[in-house]
């Protein structure tokens, strides 16, 4: 057998493969598994040493070409980041509100009663390594302050925040300043929206700043300012000042100063909103590329669904300072946790996640076919090619589950579907 000590030990799953783990070394075959992401990886008794191999890159978490996008979400189960029962309100006194928190009081019941405001009640969150969570609400719903909590800039007034670092757990609200150094330091760092840079100095000076107050050598913060500038594509714009850049330009300044810090946990506070659409769409490309590379822990904070959707493993709505659902948007779109998520997902592009399985007529029984079959699809076929495939075979798609037809496609269902939130009911059997 072949052996290669670089494919992570946590990818190997009981009964999914044909392989031994031990230490980060994997020895065997692949049969027959999948990442979790919907894609299956090849089924081959091509030997390991002869595959594309998974690698790592000076620690840093790996990006498998086994797979036909970055490895998201079956990588890692370890949590980055928990948030637990967080409760943050602002004003005088803010523990004689939680009572009333805890009676069901409304945010502008408490705020009459008390003059305090409450930003964020009761929510619980946490984040995998590698994953990115997207927080989403209307303006005011507490998306950014309960963002903020991560490191320490929200005033928490109850609850616990534990970010899981190298060195162990640290609460930035109870284990003292140093810890709380450290963290801002070495764990978490951010971008905001309107960039917050040093307009004085120059790119590489702007990118190379954290790195400055942390302490790093100044040789060492030349190396990883030429290494994060190259990254994103300013390595010819380093001496310039910093002002003289556009919008978007500035913004990857913000993003490679973040990525300059080596921190594992990245936090964006809705950083490409004040950017037009044709930015954003290119700067929200470059994150994702960016990912593939980095593997990095991200909370992003928006407001725009269709971006949420593009950049998010999972999202997590908020309403009125409570997070009310967290799940994916293909979950979150099918199964709306109430109205207001429901009217908050109404004009989401379905296109984008929607499958065969999320669209299709079940079918109990073959005599509920009435019409014949002009292609067949697997239950994760994408929307987009159910659509050519009802193009080139115009008709009823049948969906195969388990060597059977489980539902139908039409035309019809497709296009009232992406249009609508409405699940699909069966059919009626003819007999």
């Amino acid at each position: 057998m072949a052996m290669f000590p670089i494919l992570p030990a946590s990818f190997c799953r009981k009964g999914r493969a044909i392989i031994k783990c031990k230490k980060n070394q994997i020895t065997g075959k692949i049969d027959q598994t999948t990442a979790g992401s919907g894609d299956p990886l090849p089924t081959s008794s091509v030997p390991l040493s002869q595959r594309p191999v998974c690698g790592r890159d000076r620690g840093r978490a790996p990006h498998c070409p086994l797979l036909r996008h970055p490895l998201r979400k079956s990588l890692s189960m370890n949590k980055a980041l928990e948030l637990r029962n967080i409760d943050i309100v602002f004003g005088k006194r803010p523990e004689r509100t939680l009572p009333l928190i805890d009676a069901g009081l409304s945010r502008d019941d408490i705020l009459k009663k008390t003059g305090n405001l409450v930003g964020v009640s009761d929510a619980s969150l946490s984040v995998n390594e590698g994953e990115i969570v997207v927080l989403m609400g209307l303006s005011g719903s507490g998306k950014s302050t309960l963002l903020r909590a991560v490191n320490g800039l929200a005033p928490v007034t109850r609850g616990n925040v534990v970010v899981h670092t190298e060195r162990g757990a640290i609460n930035p609200y109870t284990d003292g300043s140093r810890a709380l150094r450290t963290l801002r330091n070495r764990s978490v760092s951010m971008v905001f929206q309107q960039f917050a840079l040093l307009p004085w100095r120059s790119v590489a000076e702007n990118v190379g700043f954290g790195l400055e107050l942390a302490g790093v050598t100044k040789r060492e913060r030349r190396d990883r300012i030429e290494e994060q500038l190259e990254l994103v594509g300013l390595s010819d714009w380093a001496g310039q000042p910093v002002h003289t850049l556009s919008g978007g330009m500035q913004q990857r300044v913000g993003l490679a100063r973040a990525f300059a810090t080596g921190a594992p946990v990245l936090l964006m506070d809705e950083p490409f909103s004040a950017l037009d659409p044709l930015i954003r769409a290119h700067l929200q490309d470059e994150l994702l590329s960016l990912q593939r590379r980095l593997r990095k822990t991200i909370v992003f904070v928006s407001h725009d669904l269709d971006e949420a959707i593009k950049l998010g493993n999972r999202i997590a709505i908020m309403q009125a300072g409570k997070l009310i659902q967290t799940g994916t948007a293909r979950e979150i779109v099918n199964h709306p946790a109430t109205d207001y998520v429901a009217d908050f997902v109404a004009h989401a592009n379905r296109f984008a996640f929607l499958t065969a399985a999320d669209i299709m007529r079940p079918v109990t029984d073959r005599a509920q076919l009435s019409a014949p079959i002009s292609a067949t699809v697997k239950p994760e076929t994408n929307a987009a090619a159910l659509l050519r495939a009802l193009a080139e075979r115009p008709g009823t798609i049948g969906v195969i589950d388990r060597g059977r037809i489980a539902g139908t496609i039409t035309e019809q269902d497709l296009m009232a579907r992406l249009a609508t939130s409405r699940s699909p009911e069966p059919q009626e059997s003819n007999r």
